[in-house]
């Protein structure tokens, strides 16, 4: 009787490895063992790093606020409690966006927070 290897699905197994190793460099992205290790360790970097990049950004959006508040003599944590207080629900996305793009929307929005 001859030999089962079920040779479609192990060769589709390593395809698909040698598929996300495209573009490494040296034995991973050619040898199945080395191009396993490296994209198991790539996915977990991704997968952390799609983490990191919310925060990072969170990060940026905070401090073009705060930037744009202090040219209207307004720290950031002052302007956001007044936001809240008004039930002004702009998210810091948003906000950013206003302070970085349009800066006339931006101050209006500083001026009505203030007046209040």
């Amino acid at each position: 009787m001859p030999r089962a290897t079920n040779n479609p699905a192990s060769k589709a197994r390593r395809k698909k490895i040698f598929k996300k190793a495209k573009g490494f460099y040296g034995r991973s992205k050619n040898t199945v063992r080395a191009a396993k290790r490296a994209t198991q360790r790539a996915g977990q970097y991704s997968y952390r790093d799609r983490r990191v990049r919310r925060r990072e950004f969170r990060k940026l959006w905070i401090t073009r606020i705060n930037a744009a508040c202090r040219m209207h003599d307004l720290s950031y944590s002052v302007f956001m409690h007044m936001l809240k207080e008004q039930n002004i629900e702009l998210d810091r996305k948003a906000l950013a966006h206003l302070a970085f793009e349009d800066m006339e929307a931006f101050g209006k929005l500083v001026e009505t927070v203030k007046a209040a």
